[in-house]
């Protein structure tokens, strides 16, 4: 089968890249450079991906590629992003796809202006999986939902540039809006710094979807003792459990549930308030392909074709608002709505955030 050769770059050979190198050294057609100003990241990339070709110089291969992949640190993402679609090439940015709104927005804009495609890299939306959840979902078969909750959990890995919610939750949000199709309305959050003097390492995010009204729950942590990445979807008549971590049955659907007793009981009767009601467990058969294999190669038939990605910058901006309103609510330690709040990266902005919502400034 004859491929059109695609040049690509990525740009950071740090835990993502290495593995966007990875993935894409197998994809057919694809010639690979690998970018980092680091010569010992570049001496990795060499052992582990020994066809490509590697440079520290990311302007100067700009002109000798037709796409970029983006997975440097978050806070260097919007700075990279613009000179890639400044260029009019498509780019893949890595979660969050920036640390702010403005800049978020400001990629979008500058896509649309240049005719370049922007691509958000939320990996789970490319999880078989995460589909079967979803599909499982629209077909009724849970129910009404009633509400999410997401738990994603480990020790480790800190990151310098951005706290727990920004480097894990990105993956929790858009997942929670792939499978309901609508995005949150609010936000509530709690965090906490247990090591370090700089970011928070656990947290717990509540949310409040825009049109069902359904309640979301996102627990992120680098301080825990298990790895955890589970999704769990409450419905009124079944439930699923979603764990990545499992080789097989990754979906599980529950026939379990409670149902309320007569509402003309008195409310003084020993018996218990609800009946509960249990049935079969059952976990669907889920032809697995690495999500983000998948991933990259939609972006690679992207560039070659023009398509518009299945996650568009837009998708991008949706997370990073949500990220950046958890920033607001928890500095003001309310629930605050999903707009176009300024995060917690720039210290002015939410110093200035906090006193338009009433708080304090810092």
């Amino acid at each position: 089968m004859n491929y059109q050769q695609t040049r690509l770059a990525v740009v950071g050979y740090g835990y993502w890249g290495a593995k966007h190198a990875r993935v894409l050294s197998s994809v057919p057609g694809v010639d690979l450079v690998v970018v980092d100003t680091d010569p010992e990241r570049r001496e990795e990339a060499r052992r582990g991906c020994p066809t490509a070709d590697l440079t520290g110089d990311f302007v100067g291969v700009l002109d000798f590629v037709d796409g970029v992949v983006v997975a440097t640190p978050p806070t260097t993402h919007g700075d990279i992003a613009h000179r890639v679609l400044r260029a009019g090439k498509p780019v893949l940015v890595e979660k969050p796809l920036a640390t702010s709104t403005s800049a978020a927005r400001s990629l979008v804009e500058t896509a649309a202006e240049h005719g370049a495609r922007l691509m958000a890299g939320h990996t789970f939306e490319y999880n078989a999986a995460v589909w079967k959840l979803r599909e499982t979902i629209n077909s009724g078969e849970l129910g009404r939902i009633l509400y999410i909750d997401t738990a994603r959990l480990n020790l480790g890995i800190y990151q310098n540039d951005v706290d727990v919610i920004w480097d894990l939750a990105p993956h929790d949000l858009s997942i929670i809006a792939f499978l309901m199709g609508e995005r949150p309305a609010s936000v509530a959050t709690w965090a906490h710094r247990s090591v370090g003097a700089r970011h928070a390492d656990v947290a717990y995010l509540r949310l409040q979807l825009e049109r069902s009204l359904v309640p979301a729950f996102v627990h992120v942590s680098w301080l825990d003792p298990q790895k955890v990445r589970r999704v769990t979807v409450v419905g009124d008549r079944k439930m699923a459990v979603y764990n990545d971590l499992l080789d097989e049955d990754r979906i599980r659907i529950y026939d379990i549930g409670v149902d309320p007793n007569d509402p003309g009981e008195p409310v003084d009767t020993p018996a218990m308030p609800v009946t509960y009601r249990t049935g079969d467990i059952v976990s669907p058969h889920v032809v697995f392909r690495e999500p983000l294999l998948v991933q990259d190669t939609h972006f690679v038939d992207c560039v070659r074709t023009g398509e518009r990605p299945l996650t568009p910058g837009e998708s991008g901006l949706d997370v990073v608002r949500v990220l950046s309103a958890s920033d607001v609510a928890r500095m003001c330690g309310r629930e605050v709505p999903v707009g176009d709040e300024p995060g917690v990266v720039d210290g002015r902005e939410v110093r200035l955030a906090r006193t338009k919502l009433g708080g304090t400034p810092t």
